[in-house]
């Protein structure tokens, strides 16, 4: 047996072993912004959006209308139809149907927009007797804060007179809009797949160009599929809200300008039906006696809910799902920011970021946030 020297350590007794690896030091922690910084971004952000809403509103109308385009020009791709030549038959498909719809509509709205104030006139008996209790109420106030030597303070009411250019002004900006939408749109059903390509191939590895496309188009198909899917939803309601409504003997164009109206505000949940509820109601007032006065409106809360509770959720799934608290957030920020239009996006653009924050490494939370 051999010994060895006690004062030379075990290493330099075994020569031949490996020495072991270090330990690589674990990457430091990515650095986050502050809670302060992020709010002023988000403020800066909401800022912008709304001071450049004349720019930024065509182009989410356009990438809207064009999520709706795409799987129908995927299908004509399938039938060998050029990208170029299905979109130009979107573009006119689309533009047809809203000539279509339009001129369908122009007559009834503007004989309603005519008739209104004699429509109001004869509800406004109705609602006195309804609000008679209400009204004696108040005049016993009256008389009562009178007594006490309480001063009534008249208001003047101040009207308003209209510009008579304003039109003028308005109008080549509405046009100019309306084009730059339809182009928009054109070129985001033509391009964007071009554009997207361009755009990854400035990722430096082939892993994360190929991680991205699989994450983008995911994204994209289901965004298309959802914007599709409530638009062909909410068109149905519209068909059978109208339907309906000449069922109980509404005109048939004016049942038509109720039903897209209802169509129209079923893009924006809560409030839309909400508006569409009060104003079939004041229509079924208007239009018939007794209890068939409550039948538009019954007709219209009847087939939302069908819609909302039943058809959306088994249509759409769980991956769909928002809250109620967050759309109604998302609704008064959209809504204060770009009006009707952006009442109209707001659930779009909120599946939207839910749908891409679910794709993000890390943002899975966020996405739970918004169910």
């Amino acid at each position: 047996m051999t010994s060895h020297d006690p004062t030379l350590p075990v290493d330099a007794v075994a020569g031949d072993a490996p020495a072991a690896a270090p330990r690589s030091a674990p990457p430091p922690p990515r650095p986050r912004a502050p809670a302060a910084v992020l709010v002023l971004a988000v403020l800066a952000l909401g800022f912008t959006l709304w001071a450049a809403q004349g720019l930024v509103l065509p182009v989410l109308l356009a990438m809207f209308f064009a999520l709706i385009g795409n799987p129908i020009i995927r299908v004509l791709r399938r039938a060998y139809v050029p990208r170029f030549v299905g979109a130009l038959l979107v573009i006119v498909l689309g533009l047809s149907t809203t000539v279509l719809l339009v001129e369908q509509l122009v007559q009834p709205a503007t004989e309603w927009i005519r008739e209104a104030p004699r429509g109001i006139r004869q509800f406004a008996p109705k609602v006195r007797d309804m609000v008679k209790p209400v009204h004696e109420a108040n005049q016993a106030a009256q008389r009562v804060a009178r007594a006490v030597g309480g001063e009534q303070r008249q208001v003047q009411v101040v009207q308003e007179s209209g510009d008579p250019y304003k039109l003028l002004v308005t109008t080549p900006k509405l046009i100019s809009s309306v084009l730059a939408v339809v182009l928009l749109t054109f070129f985001f059903m033509v391009y964007g797949e071009n554009l997207q390509k361009h755009a990854l191939a400035l990722l430096p590895t082939r892993q994360q160009q190929k991680l991205t496309v699989d994450i983008l188009t995911s994204i994209e198909r289901e965004i298309s599929r959802y914007v599709l899917t409530i638009s062909v939803i909410n068109a149905v309601v519209g068909m059978v809200i109208a339907g309906l409504l000449i069922w109980i003997d509404v005109p048939p164009q004016e049942a038509l300008l109720w039903g897209t109206m209802a169509a129209l505000l079923n893009f924006a949940p809560y409030v839309g039906p909400l508006i569409g509820i009060l104003t079939l109601l004041v229509m079924g007032f208007l239009r018939f006696e007794n209890w068939m006065a409550l039948a538009p409106a019954g007709i219209y809360l009847v087939v939302h809910t069908l819609e909302g509770q039943l058809i959306t959720p088994i249509v759409l799934g769980r991956s769909m799902r928002l809250s109620p608290l967050i759309l109604i957030l998302a609704l008064m920020v959209f809504g204060w920011m770009w009006g009707i239009v952006g009442l109209l996006l707001a659930v779009p653009l909120l599946v939207c970021i839910k749908l891409v924050l679910s794709r993000l490494d890390g943002m899975e939370g966020w996405a739970r946030l918004l169910e």
